[in-house]
């Protein structure tokens, strides 16, 4: 009946906190082991009981004030003069932009809210498919929980027990993978659609651009600067990112009001208030899991198929895939690493980087396909495109994720050849 209660909240459209929540409830009921309701409220503490995740709110922060700042704009400005001049420059603008973003956001939907808002209008005006533009901006959206700092790596950093710093680093060479195989899809598609020629900034455009965009930039040179030389915890990268936009937006682009700053706290405390009541329940689910034995379960399960690392990865991308499709990528997180990252590192020996990326970008891809779908949705409210025609133009992206999550599964040295 435990099953069968989860599915029914689920498909009601109970939150997903309360799904969780309701279903651990619900088996230890049904168990008729009453005593465990006494431990049911240390367990939602002690889930978020851990330094790491301060980052989460912190991250969420920073996104808030570059967007008020100004500091998105000026990176749109900034990667005029990378790619501005090729054919279709203002793809490719979108692109190198949602990288730069990816480097300061660290969560999907985030970024696809702020990324369309800033990028759909201007290549609707200069002549794309409004579908289209929505759905290379959705795309970008992919590259925010892969490219350090990610909201989806400091979770699985605490769950899995791994330096979050250490995992952040792991998620580089992907995230740089994962944009070179979207140039690819890019070029592939402007075979097929002629894109609107592109133009250069002039030389003074450039000088300026460049003046204006390098105090955004140090925003991801802090972050991923302080990890990498040892300076700061990611925790504390965050929380440095979040005064230096303030900063940035409110002394040097003038951009950002302190009369504003109240309604932009509201927000990150309303949107970490949802993560943070998710994490605390899916610890309560994923305690009742471990209770029940289900990772001994599902690993007698699974050596039965495989004794392949490879194969075994495969056979997680394809259940994660479906996962994804119906459940919040950080719930579904919480709910898969208890079970799964044993078996990864135990029999099949898979390092706990590789496995974190490969999960978290499987998991992300949720937000881009149907049913649930909470990116197109997203993308659809911000553009007044309909999420249909938005998944139908995002195709040859969530192809080119999918071989990064071949290439990734087929070769560990791409996650951890950075660490060291």
């Amino acid at each position: 009946m435990t099953l069968v209660v989860f599915a029914v909240l689920l498909l009601g459209a109970v939150p997903i906190a309360l799904v969780l929540a309701l279903t651990a409830a619900w088996y230890i009921a049904d168990s008729g082991n009453i005593l465990l309701f006494a431990s049911y409220p240390q367990q939602l503490y002690g889930a978020i009981e851990n330094y790491g995740l301060l980052a989460i709110p912190l991250f969420m922060l920073a996104g808030e004030l570059m967007n008020e700042g100004g500091l998105t704009r000026r990176l749109i400005d900034l990667a005029r003069i990378l790619v501005g001049g090729f054919r279709g420059g203002l793809v490719y603008i979108n692109l190198v932009a949602n990288m730069m973003m990816a480097a300061i956001v660290g969560s999907a939907a985030s970024q696809i809210a702020i990324m369309s808002r800033a990028m759909v209008p201007a290549m609707e005006e200069d002549g794309y498919d409004k579908p289209f533009a929505a759905a290379i901006t959705a795309a970008g959206g992919l590259l925010s929980p892969i490219i350090p700092p990610s909201m989806l790596f400091v979770l699985y950093g605490v769950m899995a027990q791994v330096p979050i710093a250490d995992m952040f680093i792991a998620g580089i060479l992907p995230g740089l993978l994962m944009g070179g195989l979207f140039f690819l899809a890019i070029a592939a598609v402007g075979l097929v659609q002629q894109y609107p020629q592109g133009q250069w900034p002039t030389r003074a455009q450039a000088r300026r651009f460049l003046l204006m965009g390098l105090p955004a930039m140090s925003i991801p040179l802090i972050i991923i600067g302080g990890i990498l030389a040892g300076l700061a915890t990611p925790t504390e990268s965050a929380a440095l990112a979040s005064l230096a936009a303030l900063l940035i937006g409110r002394y040097v682009y003038r951009d950002l009001s302190f009369a504003r700053l109240p309604e932009i706290l509201r927000r990150t405390a309303f949107n970490a208030g949802l993560v943070i009541m998710l994490i605390a329940a899916a610890g309560v689910f994923g305690w009742v899991i471990v209770y029940e034995e289900l990772p001994q379960m599902a690993a007698a399960w699974i050596a039965g198929l495989t004794e392949d690392p490879f194969a075994f990865l495969m056979l997680v991308v394809g259940i994660l895939l479906l996962v994804g499709m119906i459940v919040d990528g950080i719930a579904a997180l919480i709910l898969v690493v208890p079970i799964l990252l044993p078996i990864a590192q135990n029999q099949f020996d898979i390092s706990a980087y590789q496995f974190g990326v490969v999960v978290c970008l499987t998991l992300v891809l949720g937000l881009l396909t149907p049913p649930v779908g909470a990116g197109l949705f997203i993308g659809s409210s911000m553009t007044g495109v309909p999420p249909g025609r938005i998944f139908r133009a995002l195709w040859p992206f969530l192809l080119m994720s999918l071989v990064a999550l071949v290439l990734l599964a087929w070769q560990p040295w791409l996650t951890l050849v950075l660490i060291g």
